[in-house]
């Protein structure tokens, strides 16, 4: 029987780290499976196809998900995000979404998709009580998405990004990592998309995460080059006030007259680990507090091992105890560190 959690109490601040960060939002892998194999997410072997994917019985089941979740929310976590792999491939992902919906005193799911499925899915979706929604997309361009992505079905894409605007989801956010040398030429029509429609359109420094063999310094584009590309075609960017539950981004607008809105997320040249308000929950069960660090804390082996709810809760904090104060970001880009695999960690 589930042991009963009570809430932290308001003044008390929530869960706070050893470096005084409220953490307050966990990030859901829920597969490892993916239907694109984007070149700076996966190995050479998983773009070919050779790397066997989880079986089933070793991801967390949807049970198991929501007592973490139903822990994680009593302790004080408010905002949680479902990831892959691609999310929308998990089999009854729907009623899921529509459990996780009615746990008491959550109120913020969102949704990080490729959108290849999401034109099917959005009626469903909203229903489900999604309303956010980040999609990820490098190029506008349909022959370069397939060079990207090892497959042609940007127009899928395009139709989910257009329903879900049409359907009134918001934000709708696309993440588009720059790549020098590969879509950096695309900057300003991606900007353009923050003038013409309600968008938010959110540029992402290259990282070298997971054990991707793509990544090399001479893609790395810092934002603050993106920003200056952008505003020598377009003037002056109009900055605008964050909130709490936005994130990394640093935001603006295009103009007075824009009707959406632009994001740099930069956490290789402007670190925003001082500010880093998150938990991972891998698709092989496993808490990791920080992207780039690989040090992790087997929580399935906690819950199939018989733990009860305090037990998870002990998980919990000792990844939120094990949350470096940052990332050591030069080391990576020399070549260290991060090797868990891109598709399992969660986007």
């Amino acid at each position: 029987m589930s042991e009963q959690l009570s809430r932290p109490a308001a003044g008390q601040g929530g869960l706070v780290d050893d470096f005084s960060r409220t953490i307050s939002y966990l990030r859901l892998s829920l597969t490892d499976r993916c239907n694109l194999r984007c070149l700076y997410c996966v190995t050479e072997d998983e773009r070919l196809g050779a790397v066997a994917k989880l079986p089933h019985s070793e991801l967390l089941s949807y049970e198991e998900l929501l007592r973490v979740v139903r822990v994680a929310v009593a302790m004080g976590i408010v905002k949680l995000r479902l990831t892959g792999g691609e999310p929308l491939l998990r089999r009854d992902i729907m009623s899921f979404i529509t459990r996780l919906a009615s746990i008491d005193d959550l109120h913020d799911i969102r949704l990080t998709t490729n959108g290849v499925l999401l034109a099917r899915y959005a009626e469903e979706l909203l229903a489900a009580g999604i309303r956010k929604i980040n999609i990820s997309l490098d190029t506008l361009r349909p022959h370069r998405f397939a060079e990207i992505t090892g497959h042609d079905c940007f127009d899928a894409v395009w139709q989910g990004i257009e329903k879900t605007l049409a359907l009134g989801f918001a934000p709708v956010k696309l993440n588009m990592v720059v790549m020098r040398g590969i879509n950096d030429d695309e900057l300003l029509d991606f900007a353009r998309l923050a003038h013409d429609t309600e968008l938010q359109v959110r540029f992402i420094e290259f990282m070298p995460i997971g054990a991707s063999s793509h990544w090399s310094q001479g893609a790395f584009m810092p934002a603050d080059e993106i920003m200056a590309r952008i505003e020598e075609r377009f003037g002056p960017l109009i900055p605008m006030n964050r909130d709490k539950a936005d994130g990394p981004a640093r935001l603006f607008k295009l103009g007075e007259q824009a009707a959406g809105t632009l994001g740099f997320i930069s956490p290789i040249s402007h670190h925003f680990c001082d500010r880093c308000n998150r938990l991972r929950l891998t698709s092989e069960g496993r808490l990791r507090s920080c992207l780039l660090h690989d040090e992790e804390v087997d929580l399935k082996q906690v819950i199939r091992g018989g733990g009860s709810d305090s037990a998870v809760r002990e998980a919990l904090l000792t990844a939120i105890r094990n949350k470096p104060r940052g990332h050591q970001s030069i080391e990576r880009l020399r070549g260290g560190g991060c090797h868990g695999r891109m598709s399992r960690i969660g986007g």
